[in-house]
């Protein structure tokens, strides 16, 4: 964060100090970076006390300081130096933030909140001094297209990006937070839960590049309509001035759509000829990593991605879309783009055991549109299916699908599990570990079984850990395996002991 005294972060939130004098408050300066958990703390950094599932960040205040925090940000006094912010409203409904379930009396929505200002004064400073904000979202794929950003950005300077999905009303401003002086770019994830969440955070910190990627049903139950869903990602674009640039995915009709929302210059990418930026001559390796020829201003480039699944390539040609705005040339998104590789935990990383059983773990999130890219890769991985000639031939390894509930569809829960287990069928998935026992995850099965008359290639387990003795019984050399579910599912640790049983694995 950029050189702050404690005075003057009280003044930006409109707070009062509590434990330390106006005197000492106005020399006394927050040098380090700002934290919500006490281990973080640091020398000359701020701790946020929040409200959680089992703590209150307010009783480990003390702890922080003992670890260098000059300065607490509280929502009533906590015996230490802090700035108290507190709550006006209790808050109900859609008022409380969705990070903040346990937030039982309005404290941790006052923290935010004043988190919030404190960003929003640090940014408007920061791009008077010349910083560009990017804010990046869509229904799938906005971690991967943020850390191909970060990856195709850092020639041209220093970038800021949040770490994995940190992308709401705490993630959000704490991203922002990290940008210093020397910062040139700051790249901000941006979702939402209900109408307004993105115009909020754009709020915090106006883009003057926006990229929107896709609308598709993740959060569904939330909105109650996909027009709803669109309607909230186009905050983003109407959110940049008409002096920026907003980059559309028109391979997605209700994207394209948007560049009548907005006031700035639209760049539209695709993978088609008809767009500023497009993409041809798309082929997948034996481990589903695209390449392709990168069409821009006239020129083009042949690109090799290191990530993995044939839906990465509308994800670089965002990132390539910015990176040009950017001032970067053709060679320079090339390059950059073939050495980053997957960047987040849980997203698409693909590891091959000494054994030959090659683990695709894409367990931090899942909805239909990313669990059907997933499955797409996995059949290419496999066996070559849907994309074009495999360059290892049909055939030869068994595919695994080990799945767990996506949450948040709403009354479109049922169908869409169903349909999932029907796709892993026709796709010719081998097995199919379904995990979990409620209506979805029944659904997914009872699709798999309908679809293909499977018996004993589709299981339904109750848990993970029924799944790992499925797998450890089962598994043989060679095979490929997807782990895949929302977040709730927790799956990514079965990912991760599936790839620490073979041993050292190669990426």
């Amino acid at each position: 964060m950029i050189d702050l005294t404690i005075a003057e972060i009280a003044r930006i939130v409109g707070g009062r100090l509590a434990d330390i004098s106006p005197e000492q408050a106005a020399v006394t300066r927050v040098t380090g970076t700002v934290e919500f958990d006490s281990r973080a703390a640091g020398p000359g950094g701020l701790f946020l006390a929040l409200p959680g599932a089992r703590s209150d960040g307010h009783d480990f205040a003390a702890a922080a300081v003992e670890q260098g925090a000059v300065a607490v940000l509280a929502a009533r006094p906590v015996g230490v130096p802090a700035i108290v912010v507190e709550p006006a409203v209790r808050p109900t409904g859609e008022e409380t933030a969705s990070v903040l379930e346990h937030d039982s009396d309005g404290s941790g929505a006052a923290v935010l909140a004043a988190l919030a200002r404190l960003a929003a004064a640090v940014a408007a400073k920061l791009v008077d001094g010349g910083l560009t904000i990017i804010g990046v979202t869509g229904s799938s794929g906005k971690t991967s297209t943020k850390d191909l950003l970060a990856a195709v950005l850092t020639p041209l300077g220093e970038v800021i990006a949040p770490p994995g999905s940190f992308n709401n009303e705490l993630g959000h401003p704490w991203t922002v937070l990290r940008a210093t002086e020397a910062t040139d770019y700051l790249v901000l994830e941006m979702s939402a839960r209900h109408r307004g969440n993105i115009a909020a955070l754009a709020a915090i910190a106006p883009p003057s590049i926006a990229v929107v990627l896709n609308v598709g049903t993740a959060h569904l139950g939330e909105f109650g309509s996909r027009e709803a869903i669109a309607a909230t990602k186009a905050e983003l674009p109407q959110a940049v001035p008409s002096s920026g640039a907003v980059v559309l995915n028109v391979d997605d009709a209700v994207v394209a759509a948007m560049a009548e929302t907005t006031a700035a210059r639209v760049v539209r990418v695709s993978r088609s000829a008809e767009a500023d930026i497009w993409a041809d001559a798309v082929a997948l390796d034996e481990l589903a990593r695209p390449r392709f020829t990168l069409h821009a201003g006239g020129q083009q480039v042949g690109v090799t991605l290191a990530v993995h699944g044939d839906h990465q390539v509308s994800n670089a040609l965002c990132a390539a879309a910015v990176a040009l705005e950017c001032g970067a040339t053709l060679e320079q998104v090339a390059a950059a783009l073939a050495a980053a590789g997957p960047a987040s935990r849980h997203r698409m990383q693909v590891a091959t055991r000494p054994d030959g059983v090659t683990i695709v773990n894409d367990a931090y999130n899942a909805n239909p549109d990313s669990m059907r890219a997933g499955l797409k890769a996995l059949a290419w991985m496999a066996r070559g299916a849907g994309v074009g000639p495999h360059p290892a031939g049909r055939g030869g390894r068994r595919s695994w699908a080990v799945l767990g509930e996506m949450a948040e569809l709403g009354d479109d829960a049922i169908s869409e599990h169903d349909n999932i287990g029907r796709l892993a069928v026709r796709l010719d998935v081998s097995r199919l570990i379904v995990i979990g026992t409620g209506r979805a995850m029944s659904a997914m099965h009872h699709g798999a079984v309908m679809e293909g008359s499977w018996g004993s290639e589709a299981t339904m387990v109750d848990d993970a850990d029924a799944a790992l003795a499925v797998l450890r019984s089962e598994l043989r050399a060679g095979d490929v395996v997807l782990v895949k579910g929302s977040n709730s599912a927790g799956l990514g640790a079965l990912a991760d002991v599936l790839i620490a049983d073979g041993g050292d694995p190669t990426p």
